[in-house]
């Protein structure tokens, strides 16, 4: 089986992991946590980093951090993961939805603008599958417009928008760091900031709101949400195996868009750049232009030997948010490209002889 994505993990990783445990320093208060969180922000020039336990909760303890009331909205990209509408809700305000573009799949400042209220008090925005959401200009309206900004660079390790890195924009910028991510401690995420009053709130937060002065006393009932000083070292060696993934990413795509290039009248493929910004292919991903049966295409692929996975599912129709609210909501474009589209092995463990083999499969089952 050709799997859609595999780990690279490396010597030196394996090394940094057991020197972390030889040293017992494998709990959430080791050394290993502040070797890593400064090596984030550093790297992502924040002033502030809190690591924790995963991407979905660095979503949660954003939001909570910001004490939203039940009338707030909160404008968030109906194309990307469940967990920013999971963190919304948690957070006690409304979640609003807005659609992203056809070409990039990425949120911008005029999809922003449709749904946006009185009520709007933040907004998510997420970078996706590699390329990245329209974040200068929607930074700047936030900005005009007293609006806090979180920026989700789950899947935009790396990525850089005119000199300034993803995960930079914004009042707060969330990570993650699954085992799929370009920086990855096999589970893990972080909350990076300049404002020192969110920092604090957010390690009380990720810690049972722990007092150091008085221990076992506590003012509010907070999870532990800690990352490990195991993942921590891992991620650590990670950082630094960043730019070699990237580029590896990006050799490995050249070769899908060289392949693809003739069938672009039957499917649609990554943009290549996005306003001076160039993919760095988190995934790979496609949307057949014809009327095909998605499932059965993925279906054949996998009993070929080809693992597919399909693109997100849009957030307004999910069941888990309908059951919260019976109001119809359109994105069409996210409800379009959820539907159709679905992303291919990449990554260093696919061979240029197979990523023939899997584009060969692929126009043949699309055509027949």
């Amino acid at each position: 089986m050709i799997n859609v994505f595999e780990p690279k993990i490396y010597y030196k990783d394996k090394i940094a992991v057991f020197n972390a445990m030889n040293k017992k320093n494998i709990s959430g208060s080791s050394s290993e946590i502040n070797k890593f969180e400064s090596s984030l922000s550093k790297y992502f020039d924040r002033s502030y980093v809190a690591t924790l336990s995963n991407g979905s909760v660095a979503l949660e303890v954003a939001l909570k951090s910001l004490n939203l009331e039940s009338d707030d909205e909160v404008i968030i990209p109906s194309f990307t993961i469940i967990s920013c509408l999971s963190a919304v809700v948690r957070s006690g305000a409304k979640p609003v939805f807005c659609d992203v573009n056809r070409l990039s799949w990425n949120m911008t400042l005029d999809d922003v603008i449709k749904v946006k209220t009185n009520k709007t008090k933040a907004i998510v925005m997420v970078h996706t599958y590699g390329l990245v959401a329209d974040a200068e200009n929607i930074e700047t309206y936030c900005n005009e417009n007293n609006i806090k900004l979180i920026e989700d660079s789950a899947e935009a390790h790396g990525q850089i928008i005119n000199e300034r890195k993803c995960g930079s924009f914004g009042l707060i910028s969330t990570l993650s760091f699954y085992a799929n991510k370009h920086i990855t401690s096999g589970e893990g995420g972080a909350v990076l900031t300049d404002n020192k009053e969110i920092f604090d709130e957010i390690v009380k937060i990720r810690n049972l709101d722990f007092n150091s002065s008085e221990r076992f006393i506590h003012d509010n009932l907070y999870w532990n949400y800690r990352l490990s000083g195991l993942q921590a070292a891992f991620g650590n060696s990670s950082i630094k195996s960043i730019d070699k993934v990237i580029r590896t990413k990006i050799k490995k795509a050249k070769v899908y868009n060289n392949l693809f290039s003739d069938y672009k009248d039957i499917l649609q493929i990554p943009l290549v750049e996005l306003s001076g910004v160039k993919n760095h292919y988190w995934v790979y991903g496609i949307i057949p232009k014809t009327n095909i049966d998605r499932k059965k295409i993925m279906s054949s692929l996998y009993d070929l030997g080809i693992e597919t996975r399909p693109f997100f599912y849009p957030l307004n129709k999910q069941p888990a948010y309908i059951k919260l609210n019976k109001d119809a909501i359109s994105c069409p474009v996210s409800e379009e490209i959820g539907e159709k589209g679905f992303y291919i092995p990449i990554g260093s463990h696919v061979k240029v002889n197979q990523q023939k083999q899997i584009v060969e499969n692929i126009i043949n089952l699309i055509k027949n």
